[in-house]
């Protein structure tokens, strides 16, 4: 059974490390991706990239779809919140 999605969560959670920073930003700029270019993205392995997608998921901040064995990860931009994270990612990286 999948945990419960929480709705609450603190900005320090949110952006606890660099490492979850990175994967936040790389789906938030890259809309969609697989674990493997999550990983060649960020420079993380593979275990620390998963713990933070799980976390990720748990809050709803990305979404987790499967394509058989393949598995893709979006960020969920109709949120409210991932909306106003992808803009602040974006006024800081100055991207357009």
């Amino acid at each position: 059974m999948r945990d419960k999605v929480e709705s609450k969560y603190s900005i320090e959670e949110l952006f606890c490390s660099k490492g979850r920073t990175k994967i936040i930003k790389t789906l938030a700029l890259n809309k969609e991706l697989n674990i493997s270019k999550i990983i060649k993205n960020t420079n993380l392995n593979h275990s620390n990239v998963m713990n933070h997608l799980r976390f990720l998921i748990k809050i709803n901040l990305i979404q987790e779809k499967n394509f058989g064995r393949i598995k893709i990860y979006r960020f969920r931009e109709e949120d409210l919140k991932a909306h106003c994270i992808k803009k602040m990612i974006e006024l800081i990286e100055d991207i357009d």
